[in-house]
């Protein structure tokens, strides 16, 4: 299929799905983002069908300028029309509750307090947040994430310009737009990689209205992109930088160390691991020691949903209808696919060793999608991760195959 076809039935479906989410979805950040959305890609659909019956000296820069402007009418008028209508509705609604939580943990930070303040206690949520629902009074995070509403505890005003939203998407940009430029692949396959990660709904729908897992992607495939180059200290600091703020960027910087070498082939994953290690260490450790019971609670409980408090995350995946069925499984069904999944993993790394950059990739992939639907509390929306992974996986496979000829030239 030419590529410009193939664009136009990716943007005609991002149309279809837009519409459905915006006369479906219960959120007012989502069906908004739905209604603004659906047009752009509709009229993009077809100027990118008009195009490809056409044929053009530079077809790369025809889809690219059609990705710019996917971006804009998907992402940046969404994002800048929700930001606003919650700066005018005093932040109510047209925001994911994530935005609110990075906010004022960062409003905590910047008062010199700590952000993991919520715990439970005989049953009942401790510094809970009034008037809010329970699982907002939780950070799930590492603290390096409230850097993103920095901006906003600075100005004394959450909203607008400074909405954490906007901040988390300028970031993903630009270490994309790094990532892209150092990228050893072919545009077509780069392109495809920023749609996915900025233009179709797979981006621009969690950037518009959530945003927190977008930059975590855009450092990972920076960190990855590091590996495919062999150049440590970037897949060192960007791998470090991501899981120094999310507990999702953790498998990649674990399966990093598998891959990594330098220009000869030679394993590099004591240096990588270091700096990993390193970021992590001096930007979690302070917290850990100075309530550590709250930290844990925060980071990991809750989010395992095992925390006494009911997440909105809980999508109904395998994992969260077999443990509503019986409760009990909760504590069983997660370590127990934890333990099947490390011996298949182990299992296929130990068949195909030495393991390549796009194999890990495509193994990351899959156990990022059975841990998601084997998890009691966990959101649909995460299945960006293996989406993206899968693709990554895809975009290094031919590259690869030159990889021993340049190994030879560089010794």
């Amino acid at each position: 299929m030419p590529e410009l076809t193939r664009d136009a039935w990716l943007y005609g479906t991002s149309s279809v799905f837009a519409l459905g989410l915006a006369s479906t979805s219960r959120e007012a950040a989502q069906w908004h983002w739905g209604y603004l959305a659906a047009a752009p890609y509709a009229v993009l659909a077809v100027a990118a069908l008009i195009a490809s019956h056409r044929r053009w000296s530079r077809p790369t820069l025809v889809r690219v300028a059609l990705l710019v402007l996917v971006a804009i009418g998907s992402l940046a008028v969404p994002l800048g029309l929700e930001a606003r209508w919650r700066q005018l509705d005093h932040g109510v609604g047209f925001a994911q509750p994530e935005v609110s939580v990075i906010e004022r943990s960062a409003a905590l930070l910047a008062k010199g307090k700590d952000p993991y303040r919520a715990y439970l206690h005989d049953g009942h949520i401790v510094n809970a947040v009034r008037g809010l629902p329970a699982y907002e009074s939780f950070f799930p995070y590492f603290p390096l994430m409230s850097v993103f509403g920095l901006p906003s505890a600075e100005t004394h005003q959450g909203l607008g310009l400074t909405d954490a939203r906007i901040i988390m998407s300028l970031m993903t940009l630009i270490v994309l737009g790094v990532a892209l430029a150092l990228m050893r692949a072919p545009p077509n396959k780069k392109i495809l990689v920023a749609q996915v990660l900025v233009a179709l709904p797979t981006g621009a729908l969690f950037l518009s209205t959530g945003g927190d897992d977008m930059p975590i992607l855009a450092l990972l495939l920076l960190g990855v992109v590091g590996l495919q180059r062999r150049e440590r200290y970037l897949a060192g600091v960007s791998l470090g930088l991501a899981a120094a703020m999310k507990l999702t960027a953790w498998p990649v910087a674990l399966g990093a160390l598998l891959v990594c070498r330098d220009a000869r082939g030679r394993s590099t994953w004591r240096s990588v691991a270091s700096i990993v290690v390193g970021i992590v260490a001096v930007t979690v450790v302070p917290f850990v020691f100075r309530a550590p019971w709250a930290f844990m609670t925060n980071v990991f409980a809750f989010p395992l949903g095992v925390a006494g408090v009911r997440s909105p995350a809980a999508s109904p995946l395998p994992g969260h209808i077999l443990t509503t069925l019986w409760a009990p499984l909760g504590h069983v069904l997660a370590p127990a696919t934890l333990a099947i999944l490390s011996y298949y993993v182990w299992r296929y790394v130990r068949a195909h060793w030495p393991l390549s950059l796009s194999r890990l990739l495509g193994v990351l992939s899959i156990a990022f999608t059975v841990v998601i639907m084997s998890a009691s509390a966990t959101r649909i929306g995460y299945v960006i991760y293996p989406i993206n992974l899968a693709l990554w996986s895809w975009a290094f496979a031919d590259v690869e195959r030159h990889a021993p000829e340049r190994v030879l030239e560089a010794a």
